[in-house]
């Protein structure tokens, strides 16, 4: 790619993260061109589709979260890592209002242009999950397509704003109830089950 056209390239990519941080992911593509003064056609031109624009915008993200999974189950305990993750996967899901419906679409959608990177992010979050229950510190009722959906869960209430304030006090019981022992809740930094 031309530098020149990597440049508009991403000029686009910062204003759509720009645009979607405020409105959500149902930010207006014309909004987008407008904010990154370009005509829709160009917007279009680049990104066909809504999809494709976010696609390219997340994707990154989800090499991060990725790597980070890949990172933490080496140097970590498992139950540390697996909060860890959970806890950076739910952060990073309410940038974006929005987000974890299209991901949870996505998911179970191959011609969506997230499927590959959702899949990808949920496998990395299944590794953890799988070694934290060999470890014994997880419960083993749960599995990677369970996971995904908390993140999904726990970060719809932090878009809710009468709920957002009690986010953090839920994640801990959501994390709480992932593992199987007290050591492991304190050590992850969570109240511990009574």
């Amino acid at each position: 790619m031309r530098a020149d056209a990597r440049k508009n390239r991403d000029h686009l990519l910062a204003v759509a993260g720009a645009v979607i941080a405020e409105q959500g992911v149902d930010a207006s593509m014309r909004d987008i061109a407008r904010r990154a003064d370009v005509g829709l056609a160009t917007l279009l031109r680049h990104y066909p589709t809504r999809e494709a624009l976010l696609e390219a915008l997340l994707h990154t993200s989800f090499d991060e979260l990725t790597a980070k999974a890949g990172e933490l189950e080496t140097s970590s305990s498992p139950a540390d890592a697996l909060v860890a993750w959970l806890r950076d996967c739910v952060a990073w899901t309410t940038e974006y209002r929005g987000v974890t419906v299209l991901m949870a679409a996505a998911i179970e959608d191959t011609e969506s242009a997230l499927h590959a990177s959702c899949v990808t992010l949920r496998a990395a979050g299944a590794r953890l999950l799988t070694r934290a229950q060999e470890a014994g510190a997880a419960r083993t009722d749960v599995d990677g397509t369970d996971l995904f959906a908390l993140v999904a869960a726990l970060a719809w209430l932090g878009d809710q704003p009468s709920l957002a304030p009690r986010a953090n006090h839920l994640f801990g019981l959501v994390a709480n109830a992932l593992l199987r022992d007290a050591r492991s809740a304190a050590s992850a930094g969570m109240p511990s089950r009574s």
